[in-house]
């Protein structure tokens, strides 16, 4: 493809030099630069791609995206977003994929990994082949691949996309970060479906303007123009966005009115039991709001025994969200939804989602990511009505991040555990006392609280303290595998793999 064919109706960008190039890849980072290619300079927090751009050339790269002309003997395509411009490029360049392959994009604080994990999980086993964009892993046409970052930039999206297309995936179920909203990697993608779970505090040192910001970032996916739109109405930021969303498909796990009602919920240890419900039609009120559900509507059970082993009422409301997602009959391809409840049964937590670690001691162990104030309240409130014994909770917050979420995790941990045990998360930059001291000032008093700052040392403390029908949550990491510090220094971790090493030790 010539530059000049790639850029037609693409972008606004102005072409300076020899359009006729020919295009055969797309870079944005210098060391990933193949001859042929097209490099975008990209300014970024740290590093500036303009300053790149010879070395890029150097590597083989035909052409660039820059903000600015460069003294350079090249073609180059000014614009005034380099990031912004990646989307729509990309998407030219690999032939507009999400064209063809239907795309599930799951947004909101929580809860975005095990719905599109539920998601794929249903329409797979209604036989329909389905890829997965997530933070723990992707899945491509069958095949687990490592991932770096929840949503990939643009120019790796698109060319996932269209390997997902050849390999014969029918739809992708995508975790759509707000990051990803912002710096536009979800640009040109066309959403089928668009799915909202809950928004909480976290990322508020991305979202300068709070959490308005956080919102309205979130509300940028329900912009891109999906054919439908699920939204929890469940939790408050929801209940607004249905009110703006006049056509969406609302749903409740807790009682709220919404087209899509969980009824009979029975929460267990070993996960919940429910039946599914829903409201067909309807119309708005005469006042112009919205009514859960609509007036006039008429009630259909979808499953009238489901059950999943994912415990907590918060894993109900991501169960019904991708039943909603998976069987609408008006995406095609879609499950039917006796075949998605049996497929719900047979789901497992996804990796570092409530997950279990058992080495035979006689209390519970759970290795959760929970790592905002609301989903440690939540994972911890699900706990303690299944466990017999004490709940002990070991936990901490991330380095350069918000900050103002530090006490709120305090006041969570410790108002939800009979022993909090703070520790370390990924400091990075900063220093783990300091990080600690925040996490302390949002806990009134010092019973039931204990201070380790190496966390490998907290998780065994906790074990060690452990007793029969105790239940043990490590919350923060989950499935991640390392822990950062300073410079970038990053060193193999795994919460789950040294749990089992320190019960196996025990």
């Amino acid at each position: 493809m010539t530059l000049d064919e790639l850029v037609a109706d693409a972008t606004s960008g102005q072409i300076l030099g020899d359009a006729s190039v020919e295009i055969e890849s797309l870079a944005y980072d210098n060391r990933r630069v193949s001859p042929g290619a097209l490099f975008f300079c990209v300014p970024g927090e740290r590093a500036d791609g303009h300053d790149f751009a010879s070395g890029a050339l150097g590597a083989g790269a035909v052409g660039l995206v820059v903000e600015r002309e460069l003294d350079l003997d090249v073609a180059q395509v000014v614009v005034s977003d380099a990031r912004a411009a990646m989307a729509p490029l990309a998407a030219r360049f690999w032939g507009d994929p999400t064209g063809e392959l239907k795309v599930v994009g799951v947004t909101g604080t929580n809860g975005k990994t095990t719905t599109a994990f539920l998601i794929r999980e249903i329409l797979e086993a209604a036989g329909i082949q389905c890829g997965l964009l997530g933070t723990v892993k992707q899945v491509v046409c069958g095949v687990e691949e490592d991932v770096e970052r929840t949503t990939p930039e643009a120019i790796d999206l698109q060319a996932t996309f269209r390997r997902m297309l050849e390999g014969g995936d029918r739809v992708c179920a995508m975790e759509v970060s707000s990051h990803a909203l912002a710096l536009h990697r979800c640009d040109s993608i066309h959403f089928d479906v668009a799915l909202f779970t809950n928004l909480t505090q976290d990322h508020l040192d991305f979202h300068r303007g709070g959490m308005e910001d956080y919102f309205e970032t979130k509300q940028l996916l329900f912009e891109t123009g999906p054919r439908i739109s699920i939204v929890n109405v469940d939790d408050p930021y929801g209940r607004r966005l249905a009110e703006e969303l006049p056509n969406c498909i609302t749903f409740s796990a807790a009682g709220a009115r919404a087209n899509v009602i969980a009824r009979n919920v029975e929460l267990t240890a070993a996960g919940a039991d429910f039946e599914i419900v829903e409201w067909m039609g309807g119309q708005r009120s005469a006042e112009g709001g919205r009514t859960y559900p609509p007036a006039g509507a008429v009630k259909t059970r979808l499953a009238e025994a489901v059950r999943t082993r994912l415990p907590g009422e918060f894993n109900v409301a991501n169960a019904l969200g991708a039943f909603a997602a998976a069987t609408r009959p008006d995406l095609e391809p879609h499950a039917e939804p006796d075949a998605a409840a049996a497929a719900l049964a047979r789901m497992r937590p996804p990796p570092g989602r409530m997950e279990p670690i058992d080495e035979g001691q006689g209390f519970g162990v759970l290795v959760d990511y929970a790592h905002t104030p609301d989903s440690l309240k939540n994972v911890l409130l699900a706990v303690r009505g299944v466990t017999e014994g004490r709940l002990i909770a070991v936990f901490g917050a991330g380095g350069d991040r918000d900050r103002g979420k530090r006490p709120l995790m305090g006041r969570a941990g410790a108002e939800g555990s009979d022993l909090a045990i703070i520790t370390s998360d990924n400091p990075r930059s900063e220093g783990p006392t300091a990080i600690i001291d925040e996490i302390l000032a949002g806990i009134d008093g010092r019973d039931g609280i204990e201070v380790e700052p190496d966390r490998r040392a907290a998780i065994t403390l906790a074990l060690e303290l452990a007793q029969p029908g105790d239940m043990v949550v490590i919350a923060g990491k989950g499935h991640e595998q390392g822990q950062e510090f300073e410079d970038g220094r990053r060193i193999p971790f795994d919460d789950r793999e040294v749990a089992r090493q320190e019960l196996r030790r025990l």
